[in-house]
Order: C-alpha cells, then structure tokens, then sequence
C-alpha cells in the first residue's frame, strides 16, 4: 500500500471512529495529498502521522459506535453478561458459531493491529532527527526525537500485545537484522513464515517495554496538552501485563516459576517507580472518601483526569453510552448488556466470605450487605434509578413478566439485571452528553498483577498489600491467612469484579484455562459464580415483596467452548491461503483452506 492511500486510510479512520479528544496533539490530522518525501520532511506532517497511529489503540467502547452488531460490552462474549440485541455479534461467539471465513472479530482485530504494526514501522523507518529536533529542553519535549521514538515502538507493542492476546502466535514485526523497522510490502516473503509463539511474542512486548519506559516522562507535566500519550508508566503497565500473560497456565503449562517471578518483579518495578513521583497513580477516592461511592465514581467523574488512569483510548462525548445500558424502561433505553447472576453471585458479603460460605447471606434478599462493588456495577430489582430533577427517579422492577424494565419494545434483560458502571443519572427526557473512556490501563490493574504474580512467585504473605489496597477502598475486609490456592482462588475473584467491563475477562477465562477444569454437566453442582459453561440469571415475580427464582438465562442458557479451539480466535481464512505458513489455529483449520503445515505455526523465527 502506497503511503498516500496509507494516510488516507488512517485519516478517514480517525473521522469514522466518531470520537474526539480534548488533547491537542490527538486532533492533529495528515493532508491526504502528501507524499511520504513531504510527510517525513515536515515537523507538523511528521506528528501528525504519530497522532494518527494512536487511532489504532484498543478501546473497549468502540462497539457503542456500531449501534447495531457491537453495542454492548464485550464481556457479553464472557461468563459476566449477555447481550440482550439479538443480532448482536457476541451470541455467536459463546456458542462457536462463527468459522475463520466469518468471524467478524478475528476479521477486524487482524487486519487493524496488522495495519497499526505497520504504521508504527512506517513512522519509526522515515522519522527525521533533523526535522522534530532532539534538544535539551525541560518539560515534556525534552529530547522530542528520542521521545517520538520511544512513543512509536511503546505503540508498535501495544499492538502486538492486542494481537497476540486475541489470536496466540503471530508473526513479531519489529526490527530486520539490521536495526532497520519492518515495513511489508504487497506480496513480502518475510510475511509468509511461522508465526512465533505467544509465549515469546509476550517476552518481546516486555524487551520493547525495557527499551522506552524511562525514556518517556514517566507522566506528564503537561496532561492538558499530552492527555492520551503513552508514557513511561503505560510501558510499566504493559510489561507487567505481558509478562503476567506470559507466566499463566494457557502459555506456561510447566508452571516455570521464574516466568512468575519476571512478571511479579516487573509489577513491583511500576509501583516502586510510582512511587516516586511526586504526582503518583493512585486508586480513586471521592472527596469524602465514601467506600459507597468510590468505584463508581471513578467511571463518571473526569473518566480521563483521575489519578487512575495510566492511559486510554479517545473520550467520546455522548449519552449513547447510557442509551445502551440503562434499564430498558426508561424513554429510548434499551440495555443491552446484562450482566449474568454468574457474576452478581461473585460479590462477597459485607463480612468479606462468598455468599456460599456466609449463613447471612439471604437469597431472597439477595443484595443486602454485599461488597459495595456490587451498587455501584450493576443494577437490580429495586435499585434506584433515574434523573430526580425531572421526576424520572423510581426502583427498577425487572419483574416477570410486565415489570417497566423486564422487556420493552426498545430492550430487556436476558438475566434480570444492567449494567451502571459507566453510567450517568441522566435525563432521558432531555439528555445531555458526557464524557466516555474506558481504561487500555489503569493502576488497579497493576495493583491486581502484582497480586497474582507475587502470590504464584513468593505466596500470599508479599501479595496481600496489593490486593487489599484494592479492598480498603470498597470497605472490604483485608484478606490474611490463606495458603496460596486459597488466595489465587480469592485474587482471581477479585480481579473478576473489579475490572468487569473492561476487556479483561475474555483474556482472564482462557490465560487460567478454567474450561479445562470442568463440563458443562460436571460444574452444575457448583456455586454459580464458579461455573463458566452454564449461564444463569434470577426471575423476579410478585414486585410489591419480591420473589426470587435462580435459574438458566434467557436465550444462552450455556456456552459451548472447544478445547483448544476457542482460546483463540481463528486468523482469518483468506490470510492463511495468502500466507499459507502462518498456518491456522489448532480447531479453526476450514477444508477448503490451504493452509501449510499446522506445526508450522509453533516454529520460532528471529524477533528482530
């Protein structure tokens, strides 16, 4: 592809995607007439094409802008929710009902991350010294060359890590022999090879990560202007992330120790350095600090300028977001993602047990005394609800079958619940915009890595700090005296609840393997919140003194998950007859394919 049809491309990207920034330096746009000889030669052309590179950044909100097959969270492809729009893609995936012909997730995230790969290379191959400038200057520009640089290769494995996650092996295109970035060209042999192992693609991502994390300012003095860059903390993020991924079951079944101890070590380095900033990441707190409040409030207020956030996508300034997941009862709602009782049953009692392993806990008033958490996530018969101002506040009823929220024209519930985080308490009979952004990395996160990791490497007596920071802040009781089984079990929970809706559950079910562990028929007599193949939800009659029923979800009552199948998605067919060496994934291969030699996808080739 030519560099004018290139920049064309991304530039016609960036206007689709319908999001906007309030950084500067994201609203830089290429003049779609340039050559490459005048892009490279030109200060602003030259950040411009940066600027556009970024367009590429995963964002768990970009189905909310497709209205129709994507909008809803993608955790409807997960044991945490389902997606009430029926032609919504997700269903699909629970049930494989897609081949690598078809799959419209494997036919998007593929191409993207490979067009984004190769316009980090671009930029990294023809970015001119001469031309940014590498001056000595404080602030932010310090060494702009060096700095736009280290910015590029931090994007470039921001990508890979996407893609890897997403369809295992894949193909590392960062230097040649020679230090020179990889940019293919139409027909290139050098696309045509094995892919490498997903295992060592991770370890690559985290060389990258070593390469530019204390080049780029840790943070920004100036996020007003640089909101949006990566930076120095984003690198400590994402190697700790990598190397997390790496040492897990689904890319390390010899449970190697030392690959534990390089991820819990490169989740201590982000917190140490943290540390040392005199404006660190931290958890969100309200002003009062109100452990009721806290968790949500970091989703609605200032989603972008919070001292949480480490990096994310555009902010879309929109109430589509609350169009799709309020309750279906109120004016052009329609909530289409409903969460499972799978994942309500996850929330501990106040008293910090399961509710299995707590005599307090009432199913029939089954809310009462819950993690926090639990509010300020989901909505349930009887929450309170609705713009008070313009008298729309009333309790959601979800009864069966004609409470307001149970079915409407417009939407319903699957599970008898919605989703509120990141909802707003607008008016729906005079909405207003606001701003919407959802984390690629926040300091949560880290902190849950740096749980998990220390615990597989040292045991719970190092690991419980991280976790239990997470708990102060919700109120949760601090977890001690458990033997490492028991606090991965209680990590993994946590990790569960706190990062729901936010693109880390579908990786979290495969990186542990939990499909192995069970069947759909063996984990019936398991607690719901333990099961990953049967999908529940509770049916709700008598509204006035409600009566609950636990039971299998409307429409996807289970999910059918081949071993290995369906840890990853498929590399999209005409792909694998392009580039028959790249091979397919074990359970995807298509008869008419002609695809090389499947052991071919597990050979090694050079990194650089």
């Amino acid at each position: 592809m030519n560099m004018k049809k290139f920049i064309k491309y991304i530039a016609i990207a960036l206007l689709a995607s319908g999001t906007s920034s309030c950084s500067d330096f994201l609203e830089k746009e290429v003049d779609l007439t340039l050559s490459e000889e005048q892009v490279f030669r030109s200060y602003e052309n030259t950040r411009g094409f940066l600027a556009n590179i970024y367009t590429y950044l995963p964002d768990a909100f970009v189905g909310y802008t497709d209205g129709q097959f994507r909008s809803a969270s993608r955790d409807c492809m997960t044991d945490n929710a389902l997606g009430w729009w029926s032609v919504l893609y997700y269903g699909s995936v629970l049930t494989d009902g897609y081949s690598a012909i078809n799959h419209p997730f494997a036919n998007d995230f593929w191409p993207k991350n490979s067009r984004a790969i190769r316009a980090s290379n671009l930029f990294l191959k023809n970015v001119r010294e001469e031309v940014v400038g590498n001056y000595d200057k404080t602030g932010d520009d310090n060494h702009l060359y060096d700095r736009y640089v280290a910015e590029a290769k931090l994007l470039r494995a921001i990508f890979h890590f996407d893609m890897s996650s997403w369809f295992g092996d894949i193909i590392i295109a960062g230097d040649d022999e020679e230090g020179v970035p990889i940019v293919f060209q139409q027909n290139d042999p050098r696309m045509n090879v094995p892919r490498n192992k997903c295992a060592d693609v991770m370890k690559w991502v985290a060389d990258q990560c070593d390469l530019v994390k204390d080049v780029l300012p840790f943070r920004y003095s100036n996020e007003n202007e640089n909101w949006g860059r990566v930076n120095g903390a984003a690198a400590y993020a994402l190697k700790a992330r990598a190397l997390l991924y790496r040492a897990s079951p689904l890319n390390n079944p010899t449970n190697n120790i030392e690959w534990w101890k390089e991820a819990a070590e490169a989740a201590r380095a982000f917190i140490t350095r943290n540390n040392q900033q005199t404006k660190p990441y931290k958890l969100y707190r309200t002003s009062d600090n109100d452990p009721t409040q806290n968790y949500y409030q970091c989703f609605v207020t200032t989603p972008y300028f919070n001292d949480e956030y480490i990096l994310t996508r555009s902010v879309w300034t929109t109430h589509t977001v609350e169009d799709y997941l309020a309750p279906a009862g109120f004016t052009n709602s329609s909530g289409r993602t409903n969460p499972t009782q799978n994942l309500v049953d996850s929330y501990e009692t106040i008293n910090g047990l399961p509710i299995d392993q707590d005599p307090s806990y009432d199913p029939q008033n089954p809310y009462a005394n819950r993690d926090p958490r639990l509010e300020q996530t989901i909505l349930h018969q009887g929450s309170i609800w609705g713009d008070k101002l313009n008298e729309e506040e009333r309790a959601i009823d979800v009864s069966y079958p004609s409470g307001a929220d149970y079915e409407t024209q417009n939407g319903g519930t699957l599970t008898g619940y919605y989703t509120k985080k990141y909802l707003n308490n607008m008016s729906f009979k005079s909405p207003s915009n606001y701003n919407h952004v959802c984390p690629i990395f926040r300091f949560g996160e880290v902190l849950l890595n740096a749980a998990e990791a220390v615990n597989e490497a040292y045991g719970p007596s190092e690991a419980y700090q991280y976790i239990n920071e997470l708990r102060d802040r919700v109120g949760m009781p601090a977890y001690s005296g458990m033997n490492q089984e028991q606090l991965r079990e209680r990590i993994r929970n946590e990790r569960r609840i706190e990062l729901c809706f936010e693109d880390h559950r579908f990786f979290d079910e495969r990186r542990w393997k939990l499909f192995e562990a069970q069947t759909p028929s063996s984990e019936k007599n398991l607690p719901y919140y333990k099961q990953v193949y049967n999908l529940y939800g509770v049916t709700v009659t008598n509204p006035e003194n409600a009566v609950y029923t636990y039971g299998s979800a409307r429409n996807y009552p289970s999910r059918t998950f081949n071993v290995p199948k369906n840890y990853y998605f498929p590399i999209p067919d005409a792909e694998t007859k392009r580039l028959p060496r790249l091979g397919q994934n074990q359970g995807w291969e298509l008869s008419t394919s002609t695809g090389g030699d499947e052991n071919d996808s597990n050979e090694e080739t050079p990194a650089e």
